[in-house]
């Protein structure tokens, strides 16, 4: 389980760090920066899949996802009494990101190129990894560090503590994690690669009158619900055959009582349909409501039968009925019995519903994404 997670220089989060545990809910205003918490734990799970500069050039470059404030605040401008102006930086420019549990914790530093006027490449505006580390326990520290990456060189500490050199021309755009992982070297390194690997995200299913989840679509087993909701009636037959049907049909009756449903199946296509009391015919997918629709995505998301280590669920409420949030909440909270779940969300009542749950509240200060009455958890970054 995550229990630290750290942020720096990415858009609002100046500098970040939070306690989490097996079930956080983040809110906060419109504008506090939860789209940004969650944009940045995308781009952790995205250094797993060797793609962390593509997703970064994909919102426009490192420089326009860089924090926009000065360095630091001083005293005098967080008391108002002068105004915020920019100041000689000290330290070299950079976007980290880091997390950490009681057995593993990584964190890697993404800084602007160096590159010499002679220099003919038309990947210039890339960022680079500087930095990179990989340790156990919650903090990094020098005697629990085991994997160590400055510029193009990994070194890898042996079980005797010995250091030996992995890589020593590791290109500035891949990182260690994808390219230092070795069974027999660095085991631990791959062991934090696949977990990280199976991360899932879930952020605003479609549900529109043309959303692939309302047409009939070839099935197979489907353990893993995708994160467009295209396999749904693969997903829920799965959960049916491999995972808890019971728990299922429980979902079901807590948020529509009287209903129920089943997957219609025809010439190796599978289709969606909801059982309603008073009825005389099942309704098809494409009959149901947005929001009935975005809430069976939920069940088929959080109920499947290989639970993730880590799920991060991204405003759920949305086109929800109010009645909805509770069964929702209890939905959650049956989930993050076997997979740790953070839920970005603006909806008061659904926070309210997950009241046993860690809460952590963004707010804005001069710009910058603060965690409301949160103590600040120690942490170290590795330095370049």
């Amino acid at each position: 389980m995550i229990t630290r997670l750290a942020i720096s220089g990415y858009r609002s989060l100046r500098d970040v760090a939070l306690t989490l545990d097996r079930l956080t809910v983040v809110s906060g205003a419109n504008g506090s920066g939860k789209s940004s918490l969650y944009r940045a734990l995308r781009l952790l799970a995205d250094i797993a899949q060797g793609r962390i500069v593509q997703s970064l050039a994909a919102e426009g470059g490192l420089q326009s996802t860089l924090w926009a404030g000065p360095e630091a605040f001083s005293r005098a401008v967080k008391r108002g009494e002068h105004k915020v102006e920019g100041t000689v930086r000290k330290n070299p420019i950079s976007l980290k990101l880091g997390f950490s549990g009681d057995d593993y914790g990584y964190a890697i530093d993404l800084g602007l190129p160096q590159r010499s006027p002679q220099s003919r490449s038309a990947f210039g505006s890339d960022p680079e990894i500087k930095a990179e580390s990989l340790w156990t326990g919650e903090v990094l520290g020098r005697s629990n560090v085991f994997a160590i990456r400055n510029g193009p060189s990994v070194r890898i500490r042996g079980d005797s503590g010995e250091w030996r050199q992995a890589q020593l021309q590791l290109a500035p755009f891949d990182s260690m994690m994808t390219h230092g992982s070795d069974p027999r070297d660095a085991l631990e390194l791959l062991v934090l690669r696949e977990r990280m690997r199976d991360w899932r995200f879930y952020d605003h299913f479609r549900t529109d009158r043309d959303a692939p989840a309302r047409r009939p679509q070839v099935g197979t087993y489907t353990p893993v619900l995708g994160s467009d909701g295209t396999d749904l009636a693969a997903a829920v037959q799965t959960i049916r055959e491999i995972g808890n049907g019971d728990e299922l049909d429980d979902a079901i009756a807590d948020a529509f009582p009287g209903c129920g449903i089943e997957v219609r199946r025809a010439d190796g296509y599978f289709e969606l349909e909801m059982r309603q009391h008073g009825l005389l015919r099942a309704l098809k997918v494409a009959e149901l409501s947005d929001g009935t629709l975005r809430y069976l995505l939920l069940i088929a998301a959080l109920l499947s039968p290989r639970p993730p280590a880590l799920m991060i669920v991204n405003e759920p409420e949305t086109s929800l009925h109010p009645d909805l949030l509770p069964p929702l909440a209890r939905l959650i909270a049956q989930a993050s019995q076997r997979s740790q779940i953070i839920v970005v969300s603006h909806a008061t009542a659904l926070v309210s519903e997950l009241a046993g749950a860690r809460q952590i509240v963004l707010e804005k200060q001069l710009g910058e994404t603060l965690a409301r009455d949160d103590e600040k958890p120690a942490w170290n970054w590795p330095t370049r």
